[in-house]
Formats: structure tokens, C-alpha cells, sequence
């Protein structure tokens, strides 16, 4: 198994800080193997509340926890959403005897109570699965077609992990759901799931999806709002400028796993993938998720007008704007959208990402990165090398 040091130095550095830290990230993504790297799973500070003994343990939860000290790990909070008040009222006692590491499978905004009786005294860390900065560039095509579960992007052959994330999908909606508190029949939500694959990339349109299942938009934007918040969808919000161009203002959709991905279109190899009229927007999406994990901006959008101009991805870095264009091509050109995006949007630079080897420019403020050199982060994306170190005498 892959060594997650990078996560494990943002929680270790999160812990120092805050009071209480909850790394949150979709099923089987690696989180409880992190968190066993700072507390035992044999710890009588260790709770799993898929595991019965503790959720016995856990039955009059102040007085299980109020006697402990150090760090503090509990797994699959979001099964106890009851503990967030006994949380505040153990984290807001001084002296303070410890400290709480809580993981979850939902985000903040599906977890009401964790955000309305935690906050000031929480902080969030974010996980997903490999990344290309883990597993190395010459892994970034079994990267793509796998996706980055840990057990699907090291099963023995592409037809084990093509079954384990088959598998994946079909319990994490019968049981993984529903043990959140979320009813919606496992047949309407597969079949919703599969439709967002066959849109992965386009433009947000309720109607379709809505008239197909026989419910109403509302009702498929609660189904699109729920996979969002178990971490399965991004929505990518669309950014506004003050032009006098019409722009989109819907979101774009994206199935955050690669693997994922393919696995709801039924492609079960590198052959399937590459043969798909989806594996250009399929490489955009995942070109997109490892900008944003790698650089962490403070947002990200999208950019498009109804007159076909449009920039893939928009960061926010620092006060400025910088575009990115992920282009699945040899040798990427200039294209009118770029010159529309840098006159019209202030764009700081645009970065063109392409799975070649060789880094060039298109213009002053376009350069062609390959998606090694993109993955690197922050620098790349900004245009500037990392500072050096000064040495103290």
C-alpha cells in the first residue's frame, strides 16, 4: 500500500492547531489506515462505529470519552450525528485533556450538526484517493482508467478492479446511503448516477434527467446535491463577469472518480476507455480533479458564454485569476476561447495541460504544461519557482 505521507503531514500540522480535526472524504479512500497511523486501532482511544463494541462503549458517550486523554479517533461519525453536542461540550473544557480526530463520508453541508455545534473549533481536512503526485507519472494512465481507490487502482488485473468498483457502486447505494439517513430507492439513484456519467463535463440541465426518471427537477437536484455531498459529483460552479456577453450560468458536473466513471459506462479496459465518444470530457474531469488537489485553491470555476468561448477551469490564488485548459492532444494550438478568456476575464495566465512530454508557449500568458509539470502544484500553475531556502549561519 501507497504511503499517504502528505495527508498524514496536514493532519498532524491541523491537530497542532485546532481542537478538533475532521478528515472527510468518500468511502473506502483511505482514511481509517491514515488515522491508525496516529492511533491504534487496539487504543482504548480508537472508535469505529461500524464495529459493535464500540458502539457499546459509546452508549453514554460523556462518560466514554470525558476520561481520555491525548488524541482522540472516531470513525464513521456521520453514523452518530448525536455525539456533535457532547464534541463541544468535551472540546470547550480547559485545561484541555485531549483532542479529536473524527472521519466521515459526508461533507460539512450533509452534516448540519457538526457545522452548527462545532464551529470555531473544528477543522476540515479533505481526502480522496491517489493522487498523481503519489503514485507517479508513469502510473497516470491506469491513474485514469482505475480511477484512485486504493483497491481499485492496485487490484491484480483491470477485470478485478473493474468488479471492485462495481461492487463499490452497488453497496455504497444499498447500504452506504441508507445508514446516512437517505431513502431514495436504490433503482432510481443508480440509473440518476448513470445518466450524470453519460453527462460527465456538460453543462447542468435538470429537465433531461428529471423527464427520463418520471420525478420532477427539484427532486434530481436533491439526487445531484446528495452525491455531491458524499464526495461521488463535483459541481463546478460557473464564474460571472461583468461583461455584456451572455454567459452560462448553470454548473458543470463532473463524476469525481475516474474509475468511477467508467465503471457506470461499462468500460472495462484501456480499449473500452479509449474507443468512448466521453474519454475526452473523461480526461478533463480528471485533469481537473488533480489541478485542484494539487494547487488547493481558494475556489474554482468554470468559465463559458452561449457563444461558445469557455475555459475548463478557473482558480482563485491570492486575489488573481488563473485559467486552466486540460486538452487530451498532441500538440495543443491557441484557440479563440483563449484570447476571448485573457481580454475578457483579467486572466493572470492560462495553462494548457496535455498528456505530452514537452512544456512550450502559445503566448505571453499561455503556456503548455505537460500533466507531470501540472501536477507539481501551485508553482506550475502560478508560473513561479519555488522560493530556496536560505541557509542560517
Amino acid at each position: 500500500m501507497l504511503k499517504r505521507s502528505g495527508y498524514l503531514q496536514k493532519l498532524r500540522g491541523a491537530l497542532k492547531r485546532s481542537r478538533a480535526v475532521a478528515l472527510l472524504g468518500p468511502r473506502q479512500c483511505g482514511k481509517t489506515t491514515l488515522a491508525r497511523e496516529l492511533v491504534g486501532v487496539e487504543s482504548p482511544n480508537y472508535f469505529d462505529l461500524e464495529d459493535p463494541e464500540s458502539l457499546s462503549r459509546l452508549n453514554d458517550p460523556k462518560i466514554a470519552l470525558e476520561q481520555l486523554q491525548g488524541l482522540v479517533v472516531i470513525d464513521e461519525v456521520q453514523r452518530r450525528p448525536e455525539l456533535f453536542p457532547v464534541l463541544r461540550v468535551m472540546l470547550d473544557r480547559k485545561p484541555l485533556p485531549a483532542k479529536f480526530l473524527i472521519l466521515g463520508s459526508a461533507s460539512p453541508d450533509l452534516l448540519r450538526q457538526s457545522s452548527e455545534t462545532l464551529a470555531g473549533r473544528l477543522e476540515t481536512v479533505g481526502m480522496g484517493g491517489f493522487a498523481l503526485s503519489e503514485v507517479g507519472i508513469k502510473h497516470a494512465g491506469r491513474l485514469w482508467q482505475r480511477g484512485g481507490f486504493p483497491l481499485s487502482f492496485l487490484a491484480q488485473s483491470e477485470r478485478d478492479s473493474f468488479a471492485w468498483r462495481k461492487n463499490f457502486i452497488q453497496m455504497f447505494l444499498e447500504r452506504d446511503l441508507r445508514q446516512q439517513g437517505i431513502t431514495i430507492p436504490m433503482i432510481a439513484l443508480h440509473r440518476f448516477w448513470a445518466m450524470l456519467a453519460h453527462n460527465h463535463g456538460l453543462i447542468w440541465n435538470a429537465a433531461g434527467p428529471a423527464g427520463s426518471l418520471g420525478v420532477s427537477e427539484p427532486t434530481v437536484r436533491r439526487y445531484l446535491d446528495i452525491l455531491t455531498g458524499v464526495f461521488m459529483v463535483r459541481q463546478l460552479q460557473p464564474w460571472h463577469a461583468n461583461l455584456k456577453k451572455r454567459q452560462v450560468k448553470a454548473p458543470k458536473v463532473y463524476i469525481r472518480d475516474s474509475g468511477l466513471l467508467h465503471a457506470l459506462l461499462g468500460l472495462k479496459n484501456e480499449a473500452d476507455l479509449l474507443r468512448h465518444p466521453r474519454c475526452g470530457t473523461s480526461w478533463e474531469g480528471y485533469v481537473i480533479e488533480e489541478v485542484i488537489r494539487s494547487v488547493e485553491p481558494n475556489d474554482a470555476y468554470f468559465w463559458a458564454t452561449h457563444n461558445g468561448a469557455e475555459i475548463d477551469l478557473i482558480l482563485s490564488l491570492g486575489g488573481r485569476l488563473y485559467g486552466v485548459e486540460c486538452k487530451r492532444a498532441a500538440a495543443p494550438a491557441m484557440t479563440p476561447s483563449m484570447r476571448i478568456a485573457l481580454e475578457d476575464l483579467g486572466l493572470e495566465r492560462i495553462v494548457v495541460i496535455y498528456p505530452g512530454k514537452q512544456k512550450y508557449q502559445l503566448h505571453k500568458r499561455i503556456e503548455v504544461l505537460p500533466l507531470e509539470t501540472a501536477a507539481a502544484g501551485l508553482q506550475a500553475i502560478m508560473g513561479k519557482s519555488p522560493a530556496k531556502k536560505k541557509t542560517a549561519y
